[in-house]
């Protein structure tokens, strides 16, 4: 999840303001398209699919230009021109169109540039006709490919196991022809049908499966409305800007919201869509859901009600959004589902009655475990936070990433730990604020980090300090990271590495995400129309770095499972470029003396620790076969073979498997049992031993001169 910063309050009331009567007036002069979305869709699958009546669209073709002209005039960035964001806006949405290139042609693809040529004029006269001839093509052209897919999967369909094709949209283009287009769709069904042969399934009924996924894509299609269209559109402009501005549709931002404060209102479950169906994946601990105990891992929801005497309402074939809409809801009121569960006696139906309530999302806040090491004969106690992102609730009493860090740290302390490792791993990101907090933890007061303005305002930068001399943790303190260890988690290992107050140790670089985003809804403070995020500043760590593009360096690289070329924020379309500042360093984060005195690292330090590292990983079997993974990737690129999909597929997951089926969810014990596995965690855990025995050493040293 992407860094977060709150727009000056000046900013925010103006932008209301302007929004409001601009909306106001749009919706006193409403010119709509001749041709309807529905009435072409009608058309085009008529014959087909009978597509469910449209929704009525709530984001009206005259609110495009003003939502445009929001995310333009808050982006960090002035200087592209006008031509050149259109035709990157026009690139983003026929990526958007067919992410795959499955089912547009080149001519396909130049038509729909011609049909949106000059948009963004055209957008300020309310014009949409582009935009609905473009989805038109895309109905069109999956309709085709549908056709094509199903008559190639009939009775006569044999699998090819030695199938073998680019998969990478990036790195082929569209087809010239339609006859070019087919030679790639046989392999690409070969290799849909290849995925239900890895889950031992039988061939008859894998062919029969994915005969089923193209007649779901074709629905979905045939469904999206002027909604879908408009919001693909928007955030394709957002993202023509940079790869973390977007557009999202209500349902996208209130699910938005719900990670950031790690809390839902429901029955606490996670689903999925399976063949049409929706699954129920796993249950939250201590969820309503999980408490009923009504329902198990791997039911299949086919209908849901309202209260007790709401009607059932069928769900199969249905959007997973909006089953979930339906099974959402506020605290304390009553949700029906008849599921489909399969048991030794065969399957069986029955209606499930829950009552809705607030679940707290634990399996995303922060949490800590313990590892023990020897070390010279002695046993060390290593405290774990295992830290998945930085959430922040801004209503009174929300829970804070930061507040639970602190707890975290309060405990290890009164659990008499040795040292700590803060696992940043799998941290996207989130709360700026958060970050800042969370970094202030660990050193006295200072500076952390630095927000460039928009380009243009000759303003000077903002200085986000840690306001607190205190320090929680003063003690030996190791950061793990990987590369997809991003924004705000690039902040807290950055300034941790500047100050020289941690190691830290993972790939040999962090995502290299340097930008700060703000998200408004549209009107402001209801979202009825979904939100913009835009990216508002970039940010320096206190040494002056901008992470953008080069991350976080380790101090101890470890190999990690992400250490891909693609993985990275300057893989990303339209990344914005790195920059540097002065460094900020605060001298007052320095304590030396008292209870919360810390040792800074030193490169004699870091350079001790990474040989004993090297030599632990170069004997370890787990990183040797990271490292076989890595370079088979590296080797095969986006090329599949299917022979070789279905050989080590089988192996690597075979463990993942008996979990899915299993229709007991993983206890927390369980969890932490697995976590504790990980070869990293282990490895952090070895390094921040080796730490506390090399700084030990030294202060012995120190404290035994006369």
């Amino acid at each position: 999840m992407p860094a977060l910063v709150n727009l000056p309050q000046n900013r925010i009331s103006n932008l209301k303001s302007w929004l409001l009567v601009s909306m106001a007036v749009g919706l006193m002069a409403v010119n709509e398209p001749k041709e309807d979305i529905g009435n072409a869709e009608g058309a085009i699958t008529k014959g087909v699919l009978n597509p469910t009546p449209k929704k009525p669209s709530a984001l009206k073709c005259e609110y495009l230009f003003q939502i445009q002209r929001i995310l333009f005039e808050q982006h960090i960035k002035m200087s592209i021109a006008e031509g050149e964001l259109e035709k990157r806006t026009v690139e983003q949405f026929i990526k958007r169109l067919d992410p795959t290139k499955v089912y547009l042609t080149m001519a396909d693809a130049n038509k729909i540039q011609g049909n949106l040529t000059g948009i963004f004029d055209k957008l300020k006269k309310r014009d949409c006709s582009g935009l609905l001839a473009s989805q038109k093509v895309l109905i069109e052209k999956v309709a085709i490919r549908s056709a094509f897919a199903k008559k190639f999967l009939g009775p006569e369909y044999k699998f090819d196991s030695t199938t073998e094709f680019l998969f990478d949209p990036d790195k082929k283009a569209f087809a010239a022809t339609d006859e070019e287009a087919e030679e790639f769709l046989k392999k690409y069904i070969h290799f849909q049908v290849s995925n239900y042969l890895e889950s031992d399934m039988k061939t008859e009924e894998a062919r029969t499966n994915v005969v089923k996924s193209w007649d779901r894509a074709q629905k979905r299609t045939a469904e999206m409305n002027e909604d879908d269209v408009f919001g693909a559109y928007l955030d394709s402009f957002a993202r023509a800007m940079d790869p973390h501005s977007a557009y999202m549709l209500p349902e996208n931002n209130e699910d938005f919201k719900i990670q950031m404060s790690l809390k839902l209102q429901g029955i606490g479950a996670t689903l999925r869509n399976e063949d049409g169906f929706t699954l129920i994946e796993a249950l939250v601990p201590g969820g309503p859901a999980a408490k009923s105990g009504l329902l198990m891992n791997q039911d299949k929801i086919i209908a849901v009600a309202q209260g007790d005497k709401g009607a059932m309402e069928d769900v199969i074939e249905m959007e997973l959004r909006d089953v979930v809409k339906r099974i959402r809801g506020a605290k304390g009121t009553v949700v029906r589902l008849m599921i489909m569960r399969k048991d030794t006696d065969g399957t069986t139906r029955k209606e499930v009655r829950i009552v809705r309530d607030e679940i707290n999302l634990e399996d995303d806040a922060a949490s800590i475990n313990y590892i023990e090491r020897i070390v010279g004969g002695k046993k060390l106690k290593i405290g774990i936070i295992n830290f998945p992102g930085f959430y922040s609730d801004s209503r009174r009493g929300g829970r804070s990433s930061a507040a639970d860090v602190k707890k975290l740290i309060l405990e290890a302390r009164k659990s008499k730990v040795d040292g700590l490792v803060l696992d940043l791993s799998m941290n996207g990101g989130g709360s700026l604020e958060d970050a800042v907090k969370v970094a202030g933890l660990f050193f006295g007061s200072g500076a952390v980090v630095k927000q460039s303005m928009r380009d243009g305002t000759n303003r000077p930068e903002l200085t986000l300090k840690d306001n607190d001399s205190g320090v929680d943790w003063p003690g030996p303190l190791v950061v793990l990271t990987s590369r997809i260890s991003a924004s705000a988690s690039e902040i807290v290992a950055g300034t941790l590495k500047d100050y020289g107050r941690a190691i830290v140790v993972g790939s040999d670089h962090t995502f290299g995400k340097g930008t700060i985003q703000s998200v408004v809804d549209i009107p402001p403070d209801t979202g009825d129309l979904g939100a913009v995020k835009v990216t508002v500043g970039m940010f320096y760590t206190a040494g002056g770095a901008s992470t953008q593009h080069q991350g976080v360096e380790a101090d101890v690289v470890i190999p990690g499972q992400f250490d891909l070329d693609e993985t990275g924020e300057k893989s990303l379309d339209h990344s914005l470029p790195p920059a540097k500042l002065p460094a900020f360093l605060s001298p007052e984060a320095y304590v030396k003396d008292g209870p919360n005195a810390w040792l800074s690292v030193d490169p004699e330090l870091v350079k001790e620790l990474s040989s004993r590292s090297k030599l632990r990983v170069d004997k370890s079997t787990d990183f040797k076969k990271v490292l076989e993974d890595l370079e088979k990737s590296k080797k095969n690129g986006k090329m599949i073979k299917l022979a070789e999909v279905l050989k080590t597929k089988k192996e690597k997951d075979k463990d993942k498997k008996d979990k899915a089926k299993s229709k007991t969810p993983l206890t927390k014990k369980e969890k932490e049992k697995e976590y504790l596995k990980r070869a990293d965690i282990n490895e952090a855990a070895s390094v921040l031993a080796d730490l506390i025995e090399l700084q030990t050493q030294k202060v012995g040293m120190k404290s035994s001169k006369p």
